[in-house]
């Protein structure tokens, strides 16, 4: 499972759609192979959005460790229990399509957060803007 892919599983609900679409939040999604060649694409099943605030909140409450999760994406990593090391955010990096500098690691960083929290937001979550920029 991707870095991506992770975090999402550890944030939605397992029977959250955004759990059983494909792990590449760039990918576009794939077309069904049982439908018909001209038949028209049915809308994706509606999901409850999932309040991405309150269950990282809730996951902060449950630890003594003090972690700023709302602008750092290691801490954000360490509260889901994901390796946070410079190799997994620049694999995440990779992930995500970042194309500036990795070893530029605090640009890298604030970018990853950034666009974190804007796919979680794309696969239904609910992510207040404050936390998007």
């Amino acid at each position: 499972m991707s870095i991506f892919g992770t975090i999402l599983s550890k944030i939605f609900p397992s029977s959250h759609p955004a759990n059983t679409a494909p792990a590449d939040p760039a990918a576009p999604p794939a077309a069904d192979p049982t439908a018909a060649p001209d038949a028209p694409a049915a809308p994706a099943a509606a999901a409850e959005p999932v309040d991405v605030e309150a269950v990282l909140t809730g996951m902060q409450a449950n630890t003594s460790e003090q972690l700023n999760w709302r602008t750092s994406i290691v801490d954000l990593m360490k509260l889901l229990g994901l390796d946070s090391s410079l190799g997994a955010r620049k694999e995440l990096a990779g992930e995500l399509h970042y194309t500036g500098d990795t070893n530029d690691s605090a640009s890298m960083n604030i970018w990853l957060h950034k666009a974190v929290m804007e796919q979680l937001a794309a696969n239904g979550g609910k992510v207040p803007d404050s936390l998007k920029g």
